[in-house]
C-alpha cells in the first residue's frame, strides 16, 4: 500500500472513533473509555510512523515540505500529551470529554493540513514506486511502534 493511502485510511480510522465518540451521552463513561483507549493506540502509533519514516522521506523528496512537517511534529506534540493525560484520566471527570474535544478538534485540523496542503506535493515528488516502499515500511514499522504517547518523539521538548 502506498504510503499516502495508509496514512489517510489512518485518519479515517480515527475520525470514526471520533465520531463514535461525539454520539456517546454523558453517562456512557465506559463506552467513552474504551473509544478514547482506541484513539490513544491509534494516534500513538500514526504519530510514531509518520515522525520516524513518513516526515523525514517527505521533507528528503520535497524539501519544500520542511515548514509543514516541522508544524505537524510541533501539533503532535501537544496531541500525545493530552493523549497522555487522557490514559490516566477517569473518563467521569468534569475533563475528560472537554480534553477530547480539544484533541479531536486539534487532530482533524492536522489531517486536513496534511491531506490538502501538502500530501500532494510528497505524492508528486516521491513517485508511485518510493511510495509504496514506504508504504511497506510504515506498514511494518506499526508493529514495533510505541503504544505510550510519551514515547512518540515529539512528546520531547527540546
Amino acid at each position: 500500500m502506498d504510503a499516502i493511502v495508509l496514512l489517510r485510511e489512518d485518519h479515517k480510522t480515527v475520525e470514526k472513533l471520533f465520531k463514535a465518540f461525539e454520539k456517546t451521552g454523558d453517562e456512557d463513561t465506559t463506552e467513552r473509555r474504551r473509544i478514547v483507549d482506541e484513539v490513544i493506540e491509534e494516534l500513538t502509533v500514526h504519530a510514531w510512523i509518520e515522525e520516524q519514516y513518513f516526515y523525514p522521506a517527505a521533507r528528503e523528496a520535497a524539501p519544500d515540505t520542511k515548514d509543514h512537517v516541522l508544524e505537524s511534529v510541533e501539533e503532535h506534540h501537544a496531541v500525545v500529551w493530552m493523549l497522555s493525560e487522557l490514559k490516566d484520566m477517569d473518563a467521569s471527570d468534569e475533563r475528560f470529554k472537554a480534553k477530547m474535544s480539544v484533541v479531536m478538534e486539534q487532530v482533524r485540523h492536522h489531517v486536513e493540513e496534511e491531506e490538502q496542503d501538502w500530501f500532494p506535493d510528497v505524492r508528486k515528488a516521491m513517485g508511485r514506486n518510493r511510495l509504496q516502499e514506504l508504504g511497506a515500511q510504515l506498514e511494518e514499522a506499526k508493529e514495533q511502534a510505541p503504544r505510550d504517547p510519551l514515547k512518540v518523539p515529539s512528546a520531547a521538548s527540546k
